[in-house]
């Protein structure tokens, strides 16, 4: 039996090949996007769960309460460490790494700059999961100067990852031993490295300081359970123990907190990241569209199914007239429907495996095949194949096999089929959905188009970045470096500093002068040459500026933001002194310098202070003229006459500002491309409607032509029933796309607004791809001969 439903489905589907065709592929687009953005999402949430005990793994977070405002960080004293898992008996172990500075790594010929290489405690491995490929995992961490590799990093050195026992040198001419090699991270985890140097590395004196705060990290594997909530309330009383005698004078307090492992990619708000964060909001947003895909094609299949039915109830009257049960027909027309689906689902499958490495360049993923087989894909796959089919086919199976069978013969059915409420609602939900979905992606492109084009206060244009290690900038060599390019006419201006907008920078402790004495104040600090406002086109707005000719400016003056004075009240800001922590020494303000964005535009501007340092390791130059390539390799040739034996590698400062962005840009591609898409199956929904609609209505098209009526006059009546369920759709879509982006806007403390013309805009673009749809059909209807119409009916 169940074979002769099979054949009667597939006879049906073969039947009307324009019809299956379409239905078959909108469904298979909608159910691809949802399965991209499934994939995506998960990845998203499978974060640093490959670690074995990763539900017992927590990272030490820092709060650090000033009296004006609080600072949470992902940075620990490096002392921390070792008193959690000596006095915290919940404590099983606790392990830190330290991120190293960039610096290059050499064998013979070959040498690559590192920036992902950590220090760590010896027992890293009985925390984090990371297989060996070769070596011991308990002692590879033990003895000063071991280093371990990852796969590709020995592979890149040597052409093997069999290479325990072997050694290689940094550019510090520091010697180190390969003790171990563990197959590369996975891109599924918080922090990336290349390489661990054991800690027993760093200097016996090494962060020996609670006051300090670097590159420090500090994870804890609780036993089994414990509570961390309970953990964090022991940890108070360090302040009084280890830190009070430090801060306490600056009215500076400091707790810790514990955030699960597998929640740091997506739910930490601290600063000091190891890596770029992901977002629950996009996840929600991406669970969101998925829903939407499946929904709107879910709506295509159903409007097309129902609107079909009524042209297949003479067949259901003869099947009925011929012995056929009610039982019978549900059954046959709910495994067409879920033929349907299951064919389409399987060229989705198809789809996905053909496009999955476009999708991993777009999203910046590296998700594989074998996660599109994993056990819970393949259930929401059979879920979709079960709850489309079902849905689809419903109305036929139960509807339609309900009547009686000499109404369906004489007609009445067909008649009251066509003008079902059902398909208007279903098009009407289809509308608002494409509708809310195309308000969003509007809007995402404005505040990104607005973070991208925002005045920051600094001019990123052509401006080459180099960094250098400070260990080989001796006797002022970046210094003869800059004087030697300022020689060639392509280079306007060079400047040295030790950084940029968009690197981090020091966070330190001060005593600041206001009008009431002294305070003490955190407040962001970095050093530069008197050419650095020049080359960044950043102003100084009262005072000057610093002077090479001026000695005091390297020990004794410093420059202040707009913010800085606002923070401090001043009203003349010219002479205030600000001193150390120590107060080994005192500053003067010299000069003030408009705000600008040091950091990305998710942060609001905060007080900075600016020193004299014209012996940094940072350089950068104005390149003027339009052969910057010719440019930069001269810049490479007086680099190797300076550094022979350090590459010479470079940046453009706004590529590397906007580099902040590029997950959210990432994210905003992918919602730009599944919104289309969006849109795109509801035209071909629509499209297929369009002609079940003129189809039905050719009799009365073929009468208004007889009559006189135009070909535009066609299209307005057939286009009207649509604009109108528009117009019902813009009652619902603009409050909820409103409410949700206003919701989402929230985050950023720079944000373009909510503008009305993007809601009409969006409405245009709507019902101009609606017109362009319906006029299809209806100027192809329009332009039939009425005698063929009349003549058949």
């Amino acid at each position: 039996m169940f074979k002769n439903y099979l054949k009667i489905a597939w006879r049906t589907l073969c039947k009307d090949k324009e019809y299956s065709l379409l239905n078959i592929l909108g469904l298979a687009i909608g159910i691809t996007c949802s399965l991209f953005l499934i994939l995506y999402v998960l990845d998203e949430l499978s974060y640093d769960r490959y670690n074995e005990n990763a539900e017992r793994i927590y990272r030490v977070s820092t709060f650090i309460q000033e009296p004006e405002r609080e600072m949470k960080t992902a940075n620990t004293q490096y002392p921390l460490g070792p008193v959690l898992q000596k006095d915290f008996p919940e404590v099983e172990q606790a392990v830190r790494i330290v991120l190293g500075d960039e610096l290059y790594y050499k064998v013979g010929e070959k040498q690559f700059s590192e920036g992902k290489i950590y220090y760590a405690d010896k027992n890293l491995f009985d925390v984090f999961t990371f297989p060996f490929k070769e070596g011991v995992s308990s002692t590879a961490l033990v003895e000063p100067n071991s280093i371990v590799l990852t796969e590709s990093m020995a592979k890149k050195y040597f052409g093997s990852s069999s290479v325990v026992g072997r050694s290689f040198k940094n550019s510090r001419d520091e010697l180190f031993e390969i003790t171990g090699v563990i197959a590369d991270m996975p891109g599924n985890s918080h922090f990336k490295a290349e390489a661990f140097i054991s800690s027993s590395t760093l200097p016996k004196d090494f962060g020996d300081n609670w006051g300090q705060f670097g590159n420090f990290y500090t994870y804890v594997l609780l036993k089994p359970n414990s509570n961390a909530k309970d953990l964090v309330a022991k940890m108070l009383p360090l302040y009084d123990a280890h830190m009070a005698e430090i801060f306490e004078q600056y009215n500076v307090k400091i707790k810790y907190g514990l955030i699960p492992v597998t929640s740091i990619h997506l739910k930490s708000d601290l600063d000091n990241e190891p890596e770029e964060t992901g977002s629950m909001s996009y996840i929600y947003i991406f669970s969101i569209v998925a829903l939407f895909m499946l929904i709107i094609a879910s709506i295509n299949y159903m409007n097309l199914t129902t609107a079909r039915a009524a042209g297949r109830a003479k067949e259901i009257g003869i099947r009925k007239v011929v012995g056929s049960s009610r039982s019978q027909l549900i059954k046959q027309f709910l495994l067409e429907s879920v033929l349907v689906t299951a064919i389409a689902t399987i060229l989705s499958v198809l789809i996905v495996i053909l496009l999955l490495p476009y999708f991993n360049t777009l999203s910046g993923k590296a998700i594989t095949l074998e996660s599109l087989f994993e056990s819970n894909i393949l259930y929401i796959l059979a879920g979709v194949v079960v709850l489309v089919g079902l849905l689809g086919g419903s109305y036929p199976a139960i509807y339609l096999t309900s009547t009686n069978a000499i109404a369906v013969l004489k007609g009445k059915l067909a008649k009251a089929s066509s003008n079902s409420m059902l398909r208007k609602a279903l098009v009407t939900t289809q509308f608002t959905i494409s509708m809310v979905m195309l308000i969003c992606t509007m809007v995402v492109y404005n505040q990104l188009n607005f973070m991208r084009d925002k005045d920051l206060g600094f001019n990123s244009e052509q401006i080459i970045s180099i960094e250098i290690d400070p260990m080989q900038n001796t006797d002022g060599k970046l210094g003869n470096y800059k004087s030697e390019i300022l020689k060639r006419p392509d280079i306007a201006t060079a400047s040295i500093s030790e950084a940029t907008p968009g690197k981090s920078i020091n966070f330190n402790l001060f005593r600041v002068q206001t009008e009431n004495g002294f305070i003490e104040k955190g407040v962001d600090v970095y050093g530069i040459d008197e050419d650095y406002f020049n080359t960044l086109g950043i102003k100084v707005i009262e005072g000057r500026n610093f002077s090479a000719d001026i000695p005091a400016d390297t020990l004794n003056n410093l420059i202040v933001n707009e913010t800085m004075v606002k923070a401090m009240g001043w009203d003349n800001a010219l002479g205030k002194k600000i001193t150390n922590p120590g107060g080994d020494f005192e500053l003067e303000v010299i000069g003030v310098v408009k705000d600008f964005n040091q950091k990305s535009l998710y942060n609001a501007i905060e007080p900075l202070l600016l020193v004299y340092r014209p012996n940094a390791s940072g350089l950068q130059a104005k390149i003027t003229g339009g052969n910057i390539s010719r440019t930069v390799s001269e810049l490479e040739g007086a680099w190797q006459k300076i550094f022979p034996d350090t590459p010479f590698q470079y940046n453009f400062l706004d590529q590397d500002f906007n580099s902040q962005y590029s997950a959210d840009q990432k994210r905003g591609q992918i919602f730009t491309a599944f919104s289309a898409l969006t849109i795109l199956i509801s035209c071909l929904g629509l499209l297929s409607l369009v002609a079940f609609t003129t189809q039905q209505r050719r009799k009365e098209i073929s009468i208004r032509k007889v009559v006189g009526a135009k070909v535009s006059n066609i299209v307005f009546l057939i286009a009207r029933s649509f604009m109108a369920l528009i117009g019902i759709s813009c009652l619902m879509a603009f409050p909820i796309a409103y409410l949700f982006m206003d919701k989402w806007l929230e985050v950023f403390p720079y944000k373009t607004d909510l503008r009305v013309s993007t809601f009409l805009l969006s409405a245009l673009v709507l019902i101009a791809i609606t017109l362009i749809t319906v006029s299809f059909h209806a100027i192809k209807a329009a332009l039939t001969n009425p005698v063929k119409s009349l003549r058949a009916e």
